[in-house]
């Protein structure tokens, strides 16, 4: 841990400390800057990204590729941080050299192919107009082939190299990513000489680090995404990996070694970054996190508390402490040592779209940006079941519980008089049973689940989807007190190592709060129409999710109307 040496030695001595935490989402990155004592945030900078689709790279030609370019991403970074600090000078008390440390999250699984200098290969003019070249965003599902192959090999020869990740590895991953470009990109997997995950080479950047070979790595990414573990010497054997490809084998000497959880320092603020931004050099440089792993952080994540980051995607986080035995839980994203907060077990879950799924139904289908506010009024006016339509919340892949990212969306019920909000509520409905398949999984191997805390911008103003999440749950949903609860679990880490707070606890009960007074509890009349409709929810998810072979899906349809009949009395 740091002792902050260059604060003590200013003409600051006495004065607040900062940290800022910078997160890097799907469309834009923000910038935070806190208040080390009590967590206030002074200035914030929020940037999109200029390439693409709102920032995500496609091909009309194939709707599982999302790439982003890397260019975006120092733009971003720059512009952002300093969008921050200038917000935060207004601030009474406020310098930029009272700023002792720097956290960072992002998106994963999103590596990057780089050069032997950690320049990546997109920023060179041979490889600009490249997609292979580029970032593979998290949610680019273009290697499920490879990712079968791999979750295959695993079971046959290396099955405890899946069971910690819920004996599926994923299209959205380390590998399965690489593999696939190796195959249908080879003159760029030729011309990088190795490949860094977002989350660790942003850290590197700010750090001035040359060397792929140099990067500080976190255990989050690597853990979660890279089948990294400690218990069997890091990354997966040559052995292994010769049998998938022997270039990943030869790879595998290119990457890393060892990975770190947030204890340790990615490296400290080097001159030209420090010169860039206006802020001191030598600060240190948090080690880089999944996005909702330091987004848990910042809403308070202890054990007994599940944390729902919710956006376009969503994902669940909880940690159990590292002096217990955590079962392996099938269908269930990783179970990695330090990932979340050291001395600790991050649990993580998710969905692969939710906002995303809302997104797609108002911008995509009806083309009007502007209704989904109308829309929610409007759906909130219905009683669960009033609808008569049951959705299944697969639009991009199951992520959990069942690991398939060839699962697609679904929607049962429709009749000629169907609305478009009735179609939205059923949407709404269907992510919430999502939610529910994945905190009873986690309870059901064990993993103590006594209150969900919500994040994210969906949890802060759709009050309609909180109580539907209540209801569906019977949990009661809290929401995190900061609007950036990445951004501020990033923070956080960067106060603990500038050693601004001994340890992570201190830290989180001094920088992070829950919204006061907001909190949507179960309602019994609700709960028992959901119970009912969920119970349809398993079968059609079971039917379709390839878990039974032999569900009978007949009564469906006649148990909606009936339901139906019923809430629309």
């Amino acid at each position: 841990m740091f002792t902050s040496d260059y604060f003590r030695t200013t003409v600051f001595i006495g004065a607040a400390m900062f940290t800022l935490g910078i997160d890097y989402g799907t469309n834009s990155v923000r910038a935070l800057v806190v208040r080390c004592k009590d967590g206030a945030e002074l200035g914030t900078g929020v940037v999109n990204y200029p390439s693409g689709r709102q920032g995500v790279l496609l091909d009309p030609k194939d709707h599982n590729l999302a790439r982003q370019n890397p260019a975006d991403h120092l733009f971003g970074l720059e512009k952002s941080i300093r969008l921050a600090l200038a917000q935060a000078k207004k601030a009474k008390g406020f310098d930029a050299r009272q700023v002792v440390g720097i956290g960072v999250d992002t998106t994963a699984s999103s590596p990057i192919p780089v050069d032997a200098t950690n320049t990546p290969l997109a920023l060179h003019k041979k490889w600009a107009r490249n997609l292979a070249a580029h970032c593979w965003l998290w949610k680019d599902h273009t290697s499920v082939k490879e990712a079968e192959e791999i979750t295959a090999l695993a079971a046959k020869i290396r099955p405890h190299y899946i069971a910690k990740c819920g004996n599926t590895y994923s299209s959205e991953w380390f590998w399965s990513k690489i593999l696939h470009c190796k195959r249908t990109a080879p003159a760029v997997f030729r011309a990088a000489y190795s490949w860094v995950e977002l989350a660790d080479w942003i850290p590197s950047v700010l750090a001035g680090v040359k060397d792929p070979r140099a990067i500080k790595r976190g255990v989050c990414a690597a853990g979660h995404k890279a089948l990294y573990a400690e218990d069997w010497g890091g990354l997966p054997d040559k052995e292994f990996l010769e049998q998938l490809d022997p270039a990943l084998a030869a790879l595998r000497d290119r990457l890393y070694e060892k990975a770190y959880d947030a204890t340790a320092s990615a490296g400290t603020l080097c001159a030209e970054w420090a010169k860039k931004l206006g802020l001191p050099a030598g600060i240190p440089i948090a080690i880089g996190e999944i996005d909702v792993h330091y987004g848990a952080v910042g809403s308070g994540v202890t054990e007994g508390t599940l944390v729902k980051v919710i956006g376009t995607s969503s994902c669940d986080c909880g940690v159990v402490s590292a002096e217990k035995t955590v079962a392996d839980i099938p269908g269930i994203c990783g179970i990695v040592k330090g990932s979340i907060l050291p001395g600790y077990y991050g649990l993580e879950a998710g969905q692969s779209a939710v906002g995303d799924i809302f997104k797609w139904f108002v911008e995509g289908v009806l083309g009007d940006v502007k209704l989904h506010a109308p829309l929610t009024a409007e759906a909130a006016k219905l009683k669960p079941g009033q609808s008569g339509l049951l959705a299944l919340d697969w639009n991009n892949g199951n992520r959990n519980v069942l690991v398939d990212q060839r699962l697609t969306g679904l929607l049962l019920g429709t009749t000629l008089y169907t609305t478009s909000a009735e179609i939205y509520r059923a949407l709404i409905e269907a992510t919430a049973f999502g939610a529910r398949a994945i905190i009873e999984r986690f309870r059901e191997y064990g993993v103590p689940i006594e209150r969900v805390v919500c994040a994210g911008g969906i949890a802060e103003k759709n009050p309609l989807l909180m109580q539907i999440y209540a209801d569906v749950t019977g949990c009661t949903m809290l929401v995190a007190g900061s609007s950036q609860a990445c951004a501020l679990g990033a923070a956080v880490s960067a106060a603990v190592l500038a050693g601004a707070h001994p340890d992570f606890a201190t830290a989180q009960k001094k920088m992070t709060r829950l919204k006061a007074g907001v909190s949507y509890k179960p309602k019994a009349a609700n709960r028992r129409i959901y119970e009912r409709l969920y119970g349809l929810y398993q079968k059609v998810h079971d039917s379709f999710g390839g878990v039974s072979k032999s569900a009978d899906l007949s009564g469906v349809m006649k148990e909606l109307l009936d339901i139906k009949a019923a809430q629309s009395v």
